[in-house]
């Protein structure tokens, strides 16, 4: 197993999601500049206990981040873009010297193309009004797809990160389920 790069951050990025990020601690600024040289592409994965800056303790499943586009920002800062891609479970990790984290992944299966279920196409339209109210411009849409259905609504819904973890964590359509729950209870609200 190759040892990844992995970035521990208050968010929790789904399969196919965008991540823009400003980049400006050395140890994540080499870590870009490794992951460019080699195309490889990094871990982010939600803090449990910590933060951005200082020491942290992170949840074991994350998402591999492929950077799709770099920049030097007018602040001096590096701004990449990155783009979720497989879901995986941190086997085991140790912290370099310089403070960045590495870790031995074990990818989690891809989530499997699967329509979304009849019960379950209102949160389809759902996802189509909020993406239009907020203007998102997405590279793909599939609102067709169970799994993009379920990782955009747990990215654009207000609910908290554990919530958007435990989903990151589960199958899509059982993601979906819960969501439809969220859903609900929020309309109530």
């Amino acid at each position: 197993m190759a040892e990844i790069p992995l970035f521990p951050l208050n968010t929790v990025l789904f399969p196919g999601g965008a991540l823009p990020l400003r980049i400006f601690e050395t140890r994540y600024i080499d870590m870009v500049s490794r992951c460019l040289k080699s195309e490889q592409g990094f871990g982010v994965c939600l803090i449990q206990e910590g933060s951005e800056t200082g020491k942290t303790r992170m949840h074991r499943v994350g998402t591999l981040a492929e950077i799709g586009d770099w920049s030097r920002g007018e602040d001096g800062l590096l701004h990449i873009l990155a783009k979720g891609t497989k879901r995986f479970r941190v086997v085991s990790a140790r912290i370099q010297t310089d403070g960045l984290n590495l870790g031995e992944l074990e990818f989690l299966p891809e989530d499997r193309l699967l329509p979304v279920p009849e019960s379950q196409r209102q949160l389809a339209e759902i996802l189509r009004q909020v993406l239009l109210q907020l203007e998102a411009e997405q590279a793909e849409l599939d609102y067709a797809d169970a799994g993009w259905v379920a990782n955009r609504l747990a990215e654009v819904l207000p609910i908290s990160l554990e919530q958007r973890q435990y989903l990151l964590e589960v199958e899509p359509l059982k993601r979906l389920e819960i969501l439809q729950t969220l859903v609900q209870s929020l309309a109530v609200n």
